[in-house]
């Protein structure tokens, strides 16, 4: 099991190249992870925005990779830039798709276009992999559900289980989380985890352990667990912690991130290829390691 972004890099470094097509490339931290996953051998990207602004930036801050990168420009049009790095997908030139700077709503539009986007039938689900000490932890989903119910939270489940097999975590421990763990029938998320694990008791969500309710605590640490008198295979060590609703999820993201201080890496799933929406102020090496788990999750 991969259990670090040293390792996941190094894995990454050894497969065969592919092409991550950055929608509206046109900032900072983009380009910079560009340049950065080139230099590590991650993937070669394709640029899509205001080549006037990428070429300065190039030629001010890389001047030796100007012409290892292809441009297509496409101005400040956001909605352009976003429709042009869809159909590079469509037309089999790149395999990931980034977003720069443009919004997620702007670059999920396209990818949900019913004619020209990149559906496949299956709901898409933000997966957030963050580092701690101990081992890659998954969160979902906080970026792209609002407030799932049963239906989708199996989704949000099944798309978290496949970046979890790609980081070599055959049989990944999920917890549903919520306040606490009785169920409370004015608690929704309570109801949602109790029915949910009914559903992989029945054999109906796969290559996985589902379980739930389960409070924070119970679900990342032994001694809470233990203190609870929790019993189960989940329970002190989960793999997968998947999130009531957007709010909490987006929450408990950036806490890691800004109270943490923990490496974070993002992708979403449920698409034809795997999408980064990583934060327009991530910085430039967040976007780099949502490209190296974009390339393992879309082995």
């Amino acid at each position: 099991m991969i259990k670090n972004f040293e390792q996941l890099l190094s894995k990454v470094k050894v497969m065969k190249n592919k092409t991550v097509v950055i929608a509206a490339a046109h900032t900072p931290s983009a380009i910079d992870a560009a340049l950065m996953a080139k230099e590590e051998d991650i993937a070669d990207s394709l640029l899509v925005g205001d080549k006037r602004y990428i070429e300065k930036y190039l030629l001010e801050n890389a001047s030796g990779f100007v012409n290892d990168f292809t441009i297509i420009d496409t101005g400040e049009d956001l909605d352009l830039a976003a429709a042009e790095s869809v159909k590079s997908i469509r037309e089999g030139k790149t395999d990931i798709l980034l977003k720069g700077k443009c919004s997620t709503a702007t670059l999920i539009k396209a990818v949900l276009d019913k004619e020209t986007g990149l559906r496949t039938g299956e709901n898409l689900s933000d997966v957030l992999v963050y580092e701690h000490p101990e081992k890659l932890v998954l969160l979902s989903d906080g970026g792209i559900n609002l407030f799932p119910g049963v239906e989708e939270k199996v989704s949000i489940i099944n798309n978290a289980v496949k970046v979890a097999h790609a980081l070599d975590n055959p049989k990944p421990k999920v917890a549903l989380l919520a306040a606490v763990e009785i169920v409370n029938p004015k608690m929704p998320a309570t109801v949602d985890a109790n029915i949910i694990t009914e559903i992989f008791k029945k054999n109906q969500i796969k290559d996985c352990i589902v379980e739930g309710p389960l409070a924070l605590d119970g679900a990342i640490s032994k001694m809470a667990a233990k203190a609870k008198c929790i019993e189960s295979e989940v329970a002190g060590n989960a793999d997968v912690l998947i999130v009531p609703n957007i709010e909490a999820g987006n929450i408990f993201g950036k806490a890691l991130t800004y109270y943490c201080n923990f490496r974070v890496a993002h992708v979403v799933m449920g698409a034809k290829v795997p999408i980064i929406i990583a934060s327009r102020v991530d910085a430039a090496e967040t976007k780099m390691l949502s490209m190296a788990l974009g390339v393992l999750s879309a082995k």
